[in-house]
Order: C-alpha cells, then sequence, then structure tokens
C-alpha cells in the first residue's frame, strides 16, 4: 500500500504553534526569545509613538519624509506579522484547545485583539481607500495600549477600572443627576437676569458640568444673591462628587497591584504538584479560587491557635512550620494548613517564611468544594498530610483539635 504523502508533518506544525503561543505570551518553553522579542516590540510601539508626533508637524514631516515612511512600514509589517502569528496561535490557549475557530475568535474579539487590529488596518486601508491624514495619526496612537499587554503596572490599571466599572458607573449617574439639578436650579435663579447664559436648562448645564467638576472656567458666573449661594453649594457638591470615584479607583488600583505581585497564570498553577494531573478545565476552575500572597522572610503567616480559614500553596520560597513536637521545613510546590481547613479548626502549627515567599491561597470553602468534585485530588491532599506530620490522621488528633477550638477565646 502506497503511504500517503505529507501525512507525518501535522505533528510538526502543531509543536511549530505551540511554540509560536509560548514566545508571544510569555509561557514555559519560550526561553529568552520571549523576553528578547517583547523588548523589541516595545521599542518599536514607542519609536512609532514619537515618529507619529513627529509627523504632525508639517515642516518635520516634509523635512524627515524618508524615514519617518520607513519607521511606518516597518512597524506596519512587524505588527501585522505578529497579529497573524496571535491569530494563528490563539488556538493553543489552555482553555480553548478543543475549538481552534473559537479560540481565534475569542482573540479577535478581545480587547488586546481589537487594538493589535485597529494599531495596522488604517495603514492597509489608506492604501485602497482615500482618508483623512489627520484621522490616520490619531488611529496610530492606538498603537500605545498595546504596551498593556507587556506593562503590569497598566494592566492592573485596567482591572481595576473593570472590578469597580458598576460602582464608578453609579458615581457617573449621581454627577449626571446632580448636574442636572443644578443647572435646573440654576435656570430658575439666574434666567431673568442672564438670559442668554442661564435662558434655558441646557444652556446652565455647561456651568453646572464645570463648576462640579471643579474647574470653574469662569466664563459664566451667577450675578444674584440666591444664584451665589446655589454656587456655593454646587461647588461643596463637586468636590464630594469628584472625591467619592477617585477614593474608589485608588483603593481598587491598590488592591489590584497588592493582588498581582505575582500573576496566577495557567502554567504557574499547572507546575503546582498537587495539581500537576488535573485536565486544563479543572486547572481552570482552581485558578478562579486562587489568590496570590508575597510575603518576606522572617514573616509570620499563621499562628498556633488562630481560626484557619485557608490553605496555602507554595509558588517559591521556603516556609517553617513550627508543629508542637517537630519543626518542618517547606518549599516549592508544598503546601501547607489543609487539615485545620479541611476540619474548620484552629491552627494547630506557626509557619514563618524563612525567606521571600509567593503564596497561593485557597480558602477554606473553596477547598471544601474542590475536594468533593475532585476525589483524587481530595486522596492526595490527605496522604500528603499524613505524610507530613508522620503519623495516621486518627481520631485523637481530632480530639486535639476539637479542645483547642472549644478551649480557646471567640474571635
Amino acid at each position: 500500500m502506497t503511504p500517503v504523502p505529507n501525512a507525518a508533518p501535522q505533528p510538526n506544525k502543531g509543536r511549530l504553534r505551540r511554540r509560536v503561543y509560548a514566545v508571544l505570551e510569555q509561557g514555559d518553553g519560550a526561553g529568552g526569545v520571549s523576553p528578547a522579542l517583547n523588548g523589541f516590540l516595545i521599542a518599536l510601539i514607542v519609536v512609532t509613538l514619537a515618529a507619529t508626533v513627529i509627523e504632525s508637524v508639517p515642516d518635520l514631516a516634509k523635512t524627515y519624509a524618508l524615514p519617518l515612511s520607513a519607521i511606518e512600514w516597518t512597524a506596519t509589517l512587524v505588527f501585522s506579522l505578529e497579529y497573524a502569528a496571535r491569530l494563528w496561535s490563539a488556538s493553543e490557549h489552555p482553555l480553548l484547545k478543543h475549538s481552534a475557530f473559537f479560540g481565534r475568535f475569542r482573540f479577535v474579539l478581545s480587547f488586546s485583539g481589537l487594538v493589535d487590529l485597529v494599531a495596522i488596518l488604517p495603514f492597509w486601508l489608506s492604501i485602497f481607500i482615500a482618508s483623512d491624514f489627520r484621522v490616520l495619526l490619531v488611529l496610530r496612537l492606538v498603537r500605545f495600549f498595546k504596551l498593556t499587554r507587556y506593562s503590569p503596572a497598566m494592566r492592573s490599571l485596567l482591572d481595576a477600572l473593570y472590578t469597580e466599572r458598576r460602582a464608578l458607573t453609579g458615581c457617573f449617574v449621581i454627577l449626571l443627576g446632580t448636574a442636572l439639578i443644578a443647572a435646573a436650579l440654576m435656570h430658575l435663579a439666574e434666567r431673568t437676569a442672564q438670559p442668554e447664559r442661564f435662558g434655558t436648562i441646557p444652556d446652565a448645564l455647561w456651568w453646572a458640568i464645570v463648576t462640579l467638576g471643579t474647574i470653574g472656567y469662569g466664563d459664566i458666573v451667577p450675578v444674584t444673591v440666591l444664584g451665589r449661594i446655589l454656587a456655593g453649594f454646587t461647588i461643596c457638591a463637586g468636590l464630594l462628587m469628584m472625591a467619592l470615584p477617585v477614593g474608589i479607583f485608588a483603593t481598587a488600583f491598590a488592591n489590584e497591584v497588592h493582588r498581582r505581585d505575582f500573576i496566577i497564570t495557567w502554567g504557574l498553577v499547572a507546575r503546582i504538584p498537587l495539581f500537576r494531573s488535573l485536565t486544563t478545565s479543572e486547572i481552570a476552575d482552581v485558578m478562579t479560587m486562587l489568590r496570590a500572597q508575597k510575603v518576606d522572610s522572617g514573616m509570620v503567616i499563621v499562628r498556633r491557635g488562630e481560626p484557619a480559614h485557608a490553605m496555602y500553596l507554595i509558588a517559591d520560597g521556603e516556609v517553617e512550620v513550627k508543629l508542637r513536637h517537630k519543626h518542618l521545613r517547606l518549599g516549592a510546590g508544598q503546601f501547607f494548613g489543609e487539615i485545620s481547613a479541611l476540619r474548620r479548626t484552629r491552627r494547630s502549627a506557626t509557619v514563618i517564611a524563612s525567606m521571600p515567599t509567593r503564596l497561593l491561597v485557597l480558602d477554606a470553602f473553596d477547598l471544601h468544594g474542590l475536594m468533593d468534585r475532585q476525589p483524587a485530588l481530595a486522596a492526595r491532599i490527605e496522604e500528603a498530610a499524613r505524610e507530613k506530620l508522620g503519623h495516621a490522621l486518627d481520631a485523637a488528633d481530632d480530639d486535639l483539635m476539637s479542645e483547642q477550638l472549644t478551649s480557646a477565646p471567640p474571635s
């Protein structure tokens, strides 16, 4: 029987696609290629942004027309190849391997995918369609948002905005309602004295917006006594209106930065030996439950006698577990706190970081639910706990834990 030609390269194609995905997404096995490529792309984005600003100045655009054109052509070709590579390798996303089409469709509609597309589309369209040059310049500046892929700080900003989107939307609605009320009251107070400026509520709305925004241009001011009194109340309300969203966003950003001391990725969770045998969908389930915590050397993570609310997995670093009769040292990939968390008792040991350590924290409630859904995982946790303590988890331990719980003062 004649063998079918070109039947073997398919696995090589799959390996190449996985390699491309790892390099672009800074995954495992990318080596030094991924940081080098990301550094090059960041530098190219910065250069193209600077070139776009320079090109908006007619004299400079005429003087440096050739290098500016070369920069734009080079950037567009590189970004086009990057977009094509990301689109092709998007099907290698760990959670979307079952559907190549859905993985690519998800990338196209994602924020980063849309930014990548807008970064190159105007240039290619300008070759075939006549368009306003100034519009193209503005659209090129969208490339700035490509930096969010490489900057944890910018990602944290966007995540903070997304996390507090409902609260910020509520603040905007309150601000709009306050502006309408202030404009209506000022219309009633000033419509006779200044009909050209406060004759209608829409006319007065401009004054209300700039006053509540604490800008106060001074182009429109009340002249009546009642109008000035209302303006004073509006200014005070504006201080509250501006402070509210700023406080919400600042708190959300601080929390996001704290949580993102290191980022919980699929690859990070998959490297933990406890989760290594889970499927991609099961790891995705675990990722939604974990939160990150970073501790410095010498810091107490848990104390003996405290209520147990979570178990801890060591991403990297080392901790010392101080039991009543023995001390243990645990390193990367190991975990602690699971016994007390499972039994909902108080801590039977004090755990101190021996060096700067990064932890993944799993709340007790989520731990119980996860073990109910994953019997094999539950068996591994129990087995590791027995091995760690050096004896079986018998009834005597339960009695000891119960005694500690009932004798300790309420928290």
